[in-house]
């Protein structure tokens, strides 16, 4: 049930804590948007909204705040022109949906837009709360049976759901250097694509798609693969029949 502290406010927790965290992330940089003089962007994507659905089974919440608010303040369409519009930010504001891979795609057109002159710093991240409790396994799904992940391992039987927000702030590395910025990382390159049709089911990876971006990635980072000596993936820990 809805308590009346949540009632009292029908934003969609997913999209305040993607605020909250782009305040953060700003101010760790070091910057303040209002006296920053160029433009930043916001590229980000969030998880599926549970808490609308909540909103619009209480009674007291649909009297007191029409469908259009409701609207407003939960769809997807609004996470980051909702950052951008709180911190006056006058790059381009985008909310990116890939599902899974939707805060590294972010990424990925965040450092576009930097490179293309669209701005001059770019938030990009991804928001995934959710309060859903356990799940039903099934032989054949995605989720794991005793409740554990076990990327790249023999015992490998499923995935299981998280929470979680993040964002960066990127810039171009001359301008970073020029104005003393910490730097954490570099991005060098990337690059994404689509599996198509040409896997065994929707939800399944395409070895030969996957391959090809990132043949793609080094391409555009001038990187040999010989040179990586660490790699970091998303591991789902599903079985793969071989």
């Amino acid at each position: 049930e809805l308590n009346l502290a949540a009632a009292n406010s029908p934003l969609d927790p997913q999209q305040r804590l993607f605020l909250e965290t782009a305040v953060v992330a700003l101010e760790t940089a070091g910057y303040d948007a209002e006296q920053y003089a160029g433009s930043i962007g916001v590229y980000g994507g969030a998880g599926m909204n549970g808490y609308l659905l909540n909103l619009y089974s209480t009674p007291s919440v649909r009297d007191r705040v029409t469908p259009y608010e409701l609207f407003i303040a939960n769809d997807k369409d609004f996470l980051t022109t909702r950052v951008s519009y709180k911190l006056n930010l006058r790059g381009p504001s985008v909310d990116v949906q890939t599902a899974c891979s939707s805060s590294l795609v972010a990424v990925h057109m965040a450092c576009q837009s930097l490179l293309s002159g669209e701005c001059d710093m770019a938030l990009a991240g991804g928001v995934a709360i959710s309060k859903q409790l356990g799940h039903l396994a099934q032989e054949g799904s995605i989720y794991s049976p005793d409740g554990h992940c076990r990327a790249f391992d023999a015992k490998a039987a499923g995935t299981v759901s998280g929470n979680g927000v993040g964002i960066v702030v990127l810039k171009r590395l001359e301008d970073a250097l020029a104005a003393g910025d910490t730097i954490d990382a570099v991005i060098k390159g990337s690059a994404i694509n689509n599996d198509g049709a040409l896997k065994v089911s929707y939800t399944a990876p395409c070895v030969e798609a996957q391959a090809a971006v990132i043949k793609a990635a080094q391409a555009m980072a001038e990187v040999s693969p010989q040179s990586i000596s660490y790699i970091e993936t998303h591991g789902t820990g599903t079985r793969a029949n071989s």
